[in-house]
């Protein structure tokens, strides 16, 4: 069941230069890019390139609703952006699982990691389609995660090694206002690189509607990002 969808703003990043040139269409419709390529381009200077949109993965942190002790997923890691806020609400008792298939992002979260000393973070070097965990997990964050939100495969996975109830957050780009073409064409810049289509980039949470209860969507940055919170169906 969908939740009323609403709106707030914040202003988003400029374009990557090497995509500023780029049209709406050719962006829009391209289904033929190579998303792990682009991060293994830009693996090195993601976090700087990113760095304001940090604001935005801090809030999908905040939004998971994590206790002390709990076992949270990090679906599609990166390169480990999110994963000093979740490890910081779990605590030294619970434990914090990244998984990413990109190995130059998985590598540089590995590192973080291990610069860092937190043995109750495991990182795995697997698709969201392939991965399985020991035990459930109590909570879920897909971060910017478009093409997983959009692969049932993806999600069938996911939600069959969570606990029943478990709260989940996703939130990432979505197409604004139509008649807001100089953001529509940011948009586009900005995420078309990192996605394999761009099919569903009105609603990235459709498909998560078939396996949340009560999801409640906000949509940010005047309609061109979304926040979406609820709990997996019991």
């Amino acid at each position: 069941m969908t939740g009323a969808v609403r709106g707030s703003g914040r202003v988003l990043l400029p374009c990557p230069p090497d995509v500023v040139g780029a049209t709406v269409s050719d962006m829009a419709t391209t289904s033929t890019r190579a998303p792990l390529a682009a991060y293994a381009r830009r693996a090195s200077g993601y976090a700087q390139d990113t760095r304001a949109f940090q604001y935005w993965r801090d809030e999908l942190v905040r939004a998971l609703p994590l206790r002390p002790g709990d076992a949270v997923l990090d679906v599609g890691c990166g390169s480990g952006l999110c994963l000093a806020g979740l490890r910081a609400k779990v605590g030294p008792t619970g434990r914090v699982v990244g998984v990413e298939e990109a190995p130059a992002m998985i590598a540089l979260a590995r590192g973080e990691a291990e610069r860092n000393g937190w043995p109750e973070v495991r990182l795995l070097a697997e698709s969201a389609e392939r991965f399985s965990l020991p035990e459930p997990a109590d909570a879920a964050l897909f971060c910017a995660v478009h093409d997983v939100l959009m692969s049932p495969a993806a999600l069938d996975n996911v939600f069959g090694q969570l606990r029943p109830g478990a709260w989940v957050v996703a939130g990432g780009g979505k197409w604004p206002p139509p008649w807001n073409l100089p953001l529509t064409a940011l948009v586009a810049a900005l995420h078309a690189p990192y996605v394999q289509s761009m099919v569903g980039f009105d609603r990235p949470w459709q498909l998560l509607e078939h396996y949340v209860d009560h999801l409640t969507v906000t949509e940010v940055a005047f309609g061109a990002g979304y926040r979406a919170v609820g709990r997996a169906r019991t």
